[in-house]
């Protein structure tokens, strides 16, 4: 009988664990990255996935990406805190060159690389070209365009995004408006590369270049902050933790 009591409250007890652990997970999360160099630095806000706001250092403001129809909030102060913040990340900087001088610089170069249009490929209608790029350590990446084996200016790229990995995501935008026979590239530059990384977008073939990739990625993946206003934030799939 009482081996039968022991039981059933070491299954009590086990079933209230369960309850407390599902209870334990967090609604949001947020995160806050500093980082300099001795010409650069990088002051960021982001909640949920999504960069909230970011430091330019050489506007010297506080940059929210957030589009004009969402109401972004203000942070009183956030800029003068990005400056401090700066001055503590260059002292620390400099004590960690001299403890880690001989630790050997890691890196990781980027896990994927994929490219894809804003909207559905209508020709003679303007629309964007998206490269995406995770996975990488260090950052930043350093992203270019061809069209036709030419190479474009004009486009944009988002300040480095962490991610739950301790690497990163950055994304960049092209302006463009396809046509038939046009052949697009983005080239990916990053020092675990030996080459440049590319990734070819066939506007004949109209996304074909990278399987599942498109319109239906995009509002998964979504253009992060930075790119000339337009933002929507990078989703990250949040896995629910299981007891055991």
């Amino acid at each position: 009988e009482w081996k039968e009591l022991l039981m059933k409250m070491k299954e009590l007890l086990l079933f209230l664990s369960c309850v407390l652990c599902v209870f334990a997970d967090a609604l949001h999360s947020d995160i806050s990255t500093v980082g300099c160099s001795d010409s650069d630095g990088e002051y960021m806000y982001g909640l949920d996935g999504e960069e909230k706001w970011y430091a330019d250092f050489n506007k010297k403001e506080m940059i929210y990406p957030q589009p004009p129809f969402m109401d972004h909030g203000t942070y009183p102060g956030a800029y003068e805190q990005a400056v401090a913040n700066q001055q503590v990340c260059k002292t620390n900087l400099q004590t960690a060159r001299k403890v880690m001088k001989d630790f050997p610089l890691e890196q990781d170069a980027p896990s994927a690389v994929m490219i894809y249009t804003r909207d559905e490929v209508e020709f003679g209608e303007k629309n964007y070209l998206i490269c995406y790029v995770t996975g990488f350590y260090p950052a930043p990446v350093n992203v270019s365009w061809t069209k036709n084996g030419q190479k474009v200016t004009g486009s944009s790229i988002n300040v480095p995004y962490p991610n739950k990995d301790g690497t990163f995501t950055q994304i960049s935008r092209l302006d463009f408006t396809p046509q038939q026979g046009d052949v697009y590239s983005c080239a990916v530059q990053h020092l675990a590369l030996t080459e440049p990384l590319t990734k070819i977008y066939d506007v004949q073939a109209s996304g074909q270049s990278d399987p599942g990739v498109g319109p239906s990625v995009f509002c998964g993946v979504g253009l992060t902050v930075g790119l000339l206003g337009v933002a929507a934030g990078t989703f990250f799939l949040i896995k629910g933790n299981e007891c055991s």
